[in-house]
């Protein structure tokens, strides 16, 4: 691996190729850079590393032509996501109890990236905080950062909470340091 490069797994690099290949009729090969369209080409084998340089501008094209640079489009998807993710690995998800279904999060998150793409520095039993840090340009970390943000509301829908409140208290695509996302929820009553 060059210094520097960053991957990703296929596991979530899969997603991003199947939604472009999903688009049938469309000459991709105009709009993906040469060094992407073997990706696109090719077999993604989910346990083998992809660049995150290629994820990042799949992610552009994604984000630009299938959801019309829609944010909540971008969101919605994150959420989809974590119903994909959890039948790969179904301990993902503890019933009733969010924060063993973040700290299995936490250890699975690390298998995605060979790099700290997010950081769970904040957790107790009705509220989280995620720093986001996928190191891409603005366009893609704030696109990335609302994937990320419906995720975690489902994930812990999923755990069984409800009232849930997702919000950015500083986003790096608008120039703070680091994104951060707020989570907030209350666990019913039974």
């Amino acid at each position: 691996m060059a210094p520097g490069m960053r991957r990703v797994k296929g596991i979530l690099f899969l997603d991003y190729v199947r939604m472009l290949r999903a688009r049938k009729g469309f000459d991709w090969s105009r709009r993906v850079a040469p060094e992407d369209l073997p990706y696109l080409r090719g077999q993604v084998e989910p346990n083998e590393w992809y660049p995150m340089a290629t994820f990042e501008r799949l992610g552009n094209l994604i984000l630009s032509e299938i959801a019309g640079n829609n944010l909540d489009a971008v969101r919605m998807w994150g959420r989809l996501s974590v119903d994909q993710l959890r039948m790969e690995y179904p301990m993902l998800v503890e019933p009733n109890d969010p924060v063993e279904t973040l700290n299995r999060f936490r250890v699975l998150r690390a298998t995605f990236f060979d790099f700290q793409a997010l950081e769970v520095p904040l957790l107790t039993e009705e509220q989280a905080q995620v720093v986001i840090a996928y190191g891409m340009g603005p366009v893609a970390e704030e696109a990335a950062s609302y994937q990320t943000m419906g995720f975690f509301e489902r994930l812990l829908e999923l755990s069984g909470v409800d009232n849930i409140f997702a919000g950015f208290s500083s986003r790096s695509w608008a120039g703070a340091a680091r994104t951060v996302l707020d989570l907030e929820w209350r666990m019913p009553r039974r």
